[in-house]
């Protein structure tokens, strides 16, 4: 249920973003900006689609342009009482976000791209709280179905059995990868109809209430640069800490691979990560995102190298690193004074 008191938060933060931007409104057309604001409502129909609705937020209050064959179900399924007594209908074949900007100068929220960023970075304690169950109930999914997977059987049906793990709980399977033996060379492994063999890697990044959970595991053998690249993480979270910027962790991190024994360009063959939440990098770390890391802040830093990989979803406290994409029933190791993922052996 949306947080009527991280709502008001939000409404502050955007009515500073408005006037700092000299602007009478603000258009949200996006889903992470959508579910962000609306505190986790459900914005899709197609998870290939567009938003369903757009936000046009004033000075007198905000303005929700709805689908109109959408706007029934939002109001009495999602939405906050007073978010609903605001809905203007829009008929199906019009885009919410056009007539969103047709009722009157606004700025656009591709010009806001950054602020609007920042405005989401710190994330609520209902956020954090909905985050929290989200990340454990995904790698208790992942765990499920691990647990019966077996050496000789498809990727695609190891992507079968996660996605009905994760659907189970009410999370969108937005991202499923599974690489068997043969295919650990590749970074992004759709399942295909190849066997699993002896050791395997299973990606996911599920969504509920807007919030995206993303976790790497590996079953079957452990892999000879496992610890290695633990190593390369472990650098990329020390770095990451409120003060620094995204670039600075970023290049903490990308420095981490020769040292830690991979070739000093291994980073360059992968995207590393970086801040998640409602979207599943927001941004994708590089040299050039400047962004400030801030307390309350999600991270999902996935470092790699052929036939290595972690991942995990992650709170950036003042005092240290939250791990949420943590079930006690997955083995671990502790490297760096956090637990982290290993291999899970075939049952």
């Amino acid at each position: 249920m949306p947080s009527a008191a991280d709502r008001s938060v939000k409404q502050q933060r955007l009515a500073r973003l408005r006037t700092d931007a000299g602007a009478p409104a603000l258009l949200l057309t996006s889903h992470e900006a959508l579910s962000w604001y609306l505190d986790g409502v459900r914005t899709h129909v197609s998870l290939a689609g567009p938003p369903v609705l757009a936000v046009r937020v004033d000075a007198d209050g905000d303005r929700l342009f709805v689908a109109a064959n959408e706007a029934d179900r939002l109001a009495d399924e999602e939405l906050l009482p007073a978010d609903a007594a605001r809905i203007v209908r829009v008929p199906w074949q019009t885009p919410p976000a056009e007539a969103a900007a047709a009722a009157g100068p606004a700025a656009p929220e591709a010009g806001l791209a950054g602020v609007l960023r920042a405005a989401r970075a710190a994330l609520l304690p209902g956020e954090r709280d909905r985050y929290r169950l989200l990340g454990r109930q995904t790698a208790e999914a992942v765990t499920d179905a691990a647990g019966i997977l077996s050496d000789d059987i498809t990727e695609r049906r190891a992507a079968s059995v996660l996605a009905a793990a994760l659907a189970e709980r009410g999370i969108d399977p937005l991202v499923i990868l599974v690489a068997g033996r043969a295919r650990l060379g590749h970074r992004h492994p759709l399942p295909t109809d190849a066997r699993l063999g002896d050791r395997a890697m299973l990606v996911v990044c599920g969504r509920r209430d807007g919030l995206i959970a993303n976790a790497t595991r590996w079953v079957g053998s452990p892999g000879p640069d496992d610890e290695r690249i633990l190593a390369v993480e472990a650098d990329f979270l020390s770095a990451t800490r409120p003060g620094a910027t995204l670039a600075d962790a970023f290049a903490r991190g990308c420095a981490a691979y020769g040292a830690h024994g991979f070739a000093a360009d291994e980073w360059t063959r992968h995207h590393q990560g970086g801040p998640t939440g409602y979207a599943g990098r927001d941004p994708r770390a590089t040299a050039l995102t400047a962004d400030p890391i801030v307390a309350g802040q999600a991270f999902a830093w996935n470092p790699s190298a052929p036939g290595a990989k972690v991942e995990d979803t992650v709170l950036i406290g003042e005092e240290g690193v939250e791990v949420l994409t943590l079930d006690p029933r997955w083995p671990t190791v502790t490297h760096a004074g956090l637990a982290r993922p290993a291999a899970l052996p075939f049952a």
